[in-house]
């Protein structure tokens, strides 16, 4: 447990990078300079390119920081991640090293006036915290470090998106609404996350939604050079977006492109059970047809009279390139409504009374938390994975 002083000084630092310019890139080449040039075999477990795994190891960085104070969810959070990274051939002394670079770049960051004694201890007790949890996670896992699977499916439902039913090797348990990591043949030691769109099964089929990312090196790949036989490797679950049914109160479900799965996944789990809290979903867009899983949800909807689906679209009309036909909505489906999710979700109120989860791209995130906070409702209600 860090004291509040301490973990004053190490934000204060971190938030000093995230104001200079270009202060998170330099700050995380640095850390690899560092831990490269001390352990020059750590090199061969990484991709050539290092620009994204440059870019998550800061957007890891700033959530541990922001949570150090809240242990129930910063310790998971560790643990998770010194498990996720068995399938890169990481233990526990990778780790510790790791901080000891991270140590080496902060230092070098921050200058000679403002590294002082005082700031260096609490850097040194802050990540010994934060590398002992990951690396006793790591060590102690059971479970292999990734899995094997076979693409049976793909579907092309949209030009940038597309639907990848695989069957796995060996069955993998996983909670509707974590995610996984998987890596494919195109793109060797290039890890991205997944979610789940199906509730894990008997059969051993998981299915993921892809969405092209523009100048992105794996979902593109995914999308349009995948093909059925190709084999996949997919770690072991993380995250823990659930619905808590030990309370009373009713879900609101926020979702934004492919950040509809992990929702879908868990309605369709709860499709399965007799009773069930009320759900609203909001499942929005940029464009209509943006909204490739409608009929789907609108099916479950009309069989599950707890479930209400309400379609969102910024734009009113698809753009001028998009020239597939796009499907109409359901008959008797709630009418579509016009704007950013955040601000419809709003129209309604502050949600105060719900447990909330929010999934999709980090901006819809980021701007539908804001939205939210701006009517009042309380952050201990909602859940989203780390951005």
């Amino acid at each position: 447990m860090l004291d509040e002083r301490t973990i004053s000084l190490v934000r204060a630092g971190f938030k000093s990078v995230l104001a200079a310019e270009d202060g998170p890139a330099i700050l995380a080449r640095s850390f690899y300079a560092h831990l490269f040039v001390e352990h020059p075999e750590f090199r061969t477990l990484f991709p050539a390119s290092m620009d994204q795994q440059r870019e998550h190891f800061v957007r890891a960085l700033a959530y541990v920081f922001d949570n150090l104070n809240n242990d129930d969810r910063v310790e998971p959070f560790l643990q998770q991640l010194g498990r996720d990274h068995r399938k890169h051939g990481v233990n526990g002394s990778h780790f510790r090293a790791g901080g000891s670079a991270l140590i080496s770049a902060f230092r070098n960051f921050a200058g000679n006036e403002l590294w002082t004694d005082e700031v260096e201890a609490a850097w040194h007790e802050t990540l010994a915290c934060i590398t002992d949890n990951m690396a006793v996670a790591a060590d102690s896992d059971e479970l292999p470090p990734y899995w094997g699977a076979t693409i049976v499916e793909h579907h092309r439902v949209l030009d940038d998106l597309a639907i990848i039913r695989l069957q796995l090797d060996e069955g993998i348990h996983y909670f509707p609404g974590q995610y996984v990591s998987v890596q494919i043949p195109q793109r060797p030691k290039l890890w991205r996350y997944l979610s789940p769109a199906i509730p894990c099964n008997a059969q051993g089929e998981i299915e993921f939604h892809v969405r092209r990312v523009s100048g992105g090196w794996v979902s593109p790949a995914m999308v349009a050079e995948s093909v059925v036989g190709d084999r996949w490797a997919i770690s072991p679950p993380l995250g823990g977006l659930h619905i808590d049914r030990k309370i009373s109160e009713d879900v609101l479900m926020i979702a934004g492109g492919t950040g509809l799965a992990p929702l879908r996944a868990q309605i369709m789990d709860m499709a399965r059970r007799s009773r069930n809290p009320r759900v609203h979903l909001f499942m929005s867009g940029t464009y209509p047809r943006d909204l490739y899983d409608a009929h789907t949800l609108w099916q479950l909807s009309l069989s599950n009279p707890w479930l209400t689906v309400v379609p969102v679209t910024d734009e009113d009309e698809n753009p001028w390139w998009h020239t597939d036909p796009t499907s109409e909505l359901p008959y008797g489906m709630h009418q579509r409504l016009h704007g950013s999710v955040g601000k419809v979700v709003t129209r309604f109120g502050s949600w105060a009374d719900r447990q909330i989860q929010i999934c999709g791209s980090p901006s819809m995130v980021r701007t539908t938390l804001y939205a939210l906070r701006k009517v009042g409702t309380p952050m201990s209600h909602v859940q989203h994975d780390p951005l």
